[in-house]
């Protein structure tokens, strides 16, 4: 009876957990569904508007890729014009020194359009595939010769480069006059010395010989394309001295020995109004002992058949009438290849003067040293008889560009005093990059040899 009655109890009990075990399981499952995250649905307006935009993305680099390498271009140029609110918003020298960075690792758009043959000119037996460069002063070091020569100029020049590394003037050394589009600037020769420039440009040198070597077994090379030292464009070498060295001849001497063999041509920076005395080596007797001393120094190396590189002298447009006469007689008498016009001014002419940053120590640039330059250059042209090149400031050449009907656009927004060059030689070419206050214009160019006829020159 006792048995009977365990069994019934157990099997009470088993059918009871039978029944409520799937229940509880069922309870179990639906409270996990309750707590378990749910999945979003994008909205059919949102995939929509994800479908556009990556068809847009698609067909916009579908289209780019078939465009021709000159189009391109000149949309990357256009859209330099972006970047420069940025820039003005700077430090100068911070602006300044990313500028330097960008062209030095290729950051900067390249120009892929040739140059017309008729912008081309040969001066001093090399050839230039437009007259358009890029004066000393804002590659100091030479970190970045191949970026900015990609921009289209014709020209890069270097330096000024001391031979003894040394930091320059205290900082803040360059201040921008924004309304009267110029700058002041006492950075005093900062530079990272000869030494290190030579180990640059060798490097630079070594690399564009290998490309030309195997460019060159590629092809027929009948054609002599413009270029020099620096590949496709010509390289100039700006030389100063240290502003502690007591012997500024050998200063120059250095440069000539160390520099010269990477140059298209030298240039004799005595003019910076920022190193105590320098100015004093244009006199005529300084400057004729300083010129003959620096011509032996180059003649006596050994050159190939192009010969050494070109000397030049950088002169200040502060001289009196006698100071002219007497550079004029030294470059005459020593056949100096040439003369820069000019650097820049410790005047603060009209409607700098009113301005509270014009009481800056150091030299201003820009355009309120138009007249000045301008009045330079055409002295200097009748001083010495059309004999010699000129290299000059394009702030300072606007007159040209207009008599010659060349037509530029200068934004004041970068760096230094950076511009956008937009340059459209009698309408048949276009120029447009990140550039500097130091932008220059070959004059032997034909086109301005007709221009200085038609200005009684």
């Amino acid at each position: 009876m006792a048995a009977r009655a365990s069994r019934k109890l157990l099997r009470d009990f088993l059918f009871r957990r039978a029944c409520t075990t799937p229940i509880a399981s069922a309870r179990h499952c639906s409270s996990a569904a309750e707590t378990a995250p749910k999945i979003p649905h994008f909205s059919k307006k949102g995939r929509l508007l994800t479908g556009t935009f990556l068809g847009l993305v698609i067909g916009g680099g579908a289209y780019v890729s078939t465009v021709d390498e000159a189009t391109f271009c000149g949309w990357l140029f256009s859209a330099t014009k972006l970047v420069n609110p940025f820039f003005a918003l700077l430090d100068p020298e911070v602006a300044h020194r990313l500028g330097v960075s960008a062209a030095a690792r290729g950051w900067v758009p390249r120009e892929k359009r040739p140059d017309p043959s008729n912008l081309g000119l040969e001066v001093w037996g090399r050839k230039f595939s437009n007259p358009v460069g890029l004066a000393a002063g804002f590659d100091k070091n030479a970190e970045a010769v191949d970026g900015l020569l990609g921009l289209g100029f014709g020209f890069v020049e270097i330096g000024s480069v001391t031979p003894v590394p040394q930091e320059g003037n205290p900082k803040p050394r360059i201040f921008r006059l924004r309304e009267e589009g110029a700058i002041i600037n006492r950075c005093g020769f900062n530079s990272e010395g000869i030494v290190a420039v030579a180990k640059r440009l060798g490097a630079q040198h070594g690399k564009r010989k290998l490309d030309e070597t195997t460019s060159t077994s590629s092809s027929s090379g009948e054609e002599v394309k413009p270029g020099g030292k620096a590949g496709p464009g010509i390289l100039g070498v700006n030389l100063g001295k240290n502003k502690t060295s007591e012997d500024a001849s050998s200063d120059y001497v250095q440069g000539v020995h160390t520099l010269s063999q990477y140059a298209d041509y030298l240039v004799i920076n005595v003019s910076s109004p920022n190193t105590p005395g320098l100015r004093m080596l244009q006199g005529r007797k300084q400057l004729k002992d300083l010129v003959k001393r620096v011509q032996a120094a180059r003649d006596e190396m050994q050159w190939g058949e192009e010969g050494p590189p070109p000397l030049l002298v950088k002169i200040a447009p502060d001289l009196s009438k006698e100071d002219l006469e007497d550079i004029a007689a030294v470059a005459l008498a020593l056949r100096l290849d040439g003369l820069v016009i000019s650097n820049t001014t410790v005047s603060r002419p009209d409607p700098v003067r009113t301005n509270p940053v014009a009481s800056e120590a150091g030299g201003l640039s820009g355009k309120p040293l138009f007249n000045t330059s301008t009045s330079l250059l055409k002295d200097m042209y009748i001083l010495t008889r059309v004999r010699c090149p000129f290299v000059t400031h394009v702030t300072c050449y606007s007159r040209y560009l207009h008599w010659g009907r060349l037509h530029s656009t200068c934004l004041y927004n970068m760096t230094l005093l950076f511009y956008v060059l937009l340059l459209k030689f009698l309408k048949m070419h276009e120029y447009a990059g990140l550039l500097c206050h130091s932008i220059v214009v070959l004059t032997h160019h034909p086109i301005v040899a007709y221009v200085q006829e038609k200005l009684d020159y």
